[in-house]
């Protein structure tokens, strides 16, 4: 039983030394794409020898951060409830959960997937997700019948990455979504 306790924190501290590395590299890759891994472990708190332990190279640690943000987004998208909420509600809440996740790891939802692996599955996921709620806001009315499923996705998805770039106000996630959920639905035209 003992040895059982020990192996668990043993387990949770590399967990958190892992995490924070990963925080470390969204903050220093974001601000110097090429730095080093003995500049990540720095900012991490970490050993130089720690960052090495766990990742092999600078290309897995890379790979860990994509996959590990891309975890953090397709649960930003479970948790708006994309299959069991009205349409409208679980559109608004994606879309704050997912403001958030990307505007906190930028970087590494930045970075292109790669083929085959866990955060190229993940983002294929999201996408089915996306427009699994978006048929069902078309089954409500919400988007009109005719409407290309996969362009109004992309559409959104754009809509997204514009408010993370163009967020002069500093407007919070939940009115960021508002505003990307009415565009979406509505466009820019003059209301009836």
């Amino acid at each position: 039983m003992m040895g059982e306790t020990t192996a668990r924190s043993l387990r949770a501290d590399a967990e958190r030394s892992v995490r924070a590395i990963l925080e470390a590299a969204e903050r220093v890759l974001a601000q110097e794409p090429g730095a080093s891994m003995e500049q990540i472990a720095a900012a991490a708190g970490v050993a130089r020898t720690t960052i090495h332990r766990r990742f092999a190279s600078r290309q897995a640690l890379i790979e860990a951060l994509a996959a590990s943000a891309a975890r953090q987004l397709a649960q930003a998208v479970d948790d708006g409830r994309p299959d069991t909420a009205p349409p409208l509600v679980a559109m608004h809440r994606i879309t704050a959960n997912v403001l958030e996740v990307k505007s906190a790891w930028a970087f590494a939802l930045g970075l292109p997937a790669a083929p085959g692996g866990e955060a190229a599955a993940l983002h294929q996921d999201i996408a089915r997700s996306c427009t699994a709620v978006l048929k069902r806001a078309q089954d409500d009315k919400l988007i009109d019948q005719a409407a290309d499923l996969d362009w109004v996705r992309r559409v959104y998805y754009a809509l997204i990455g514009e408010s993370l770039h163009g967020n002069a106000d500093g407007a919070d996630p939940d009115t960021l979504a508002a505003r990307i959920v009415d565009t979406l639905l509505h466009g820019a035209g003059p209301r009836a």
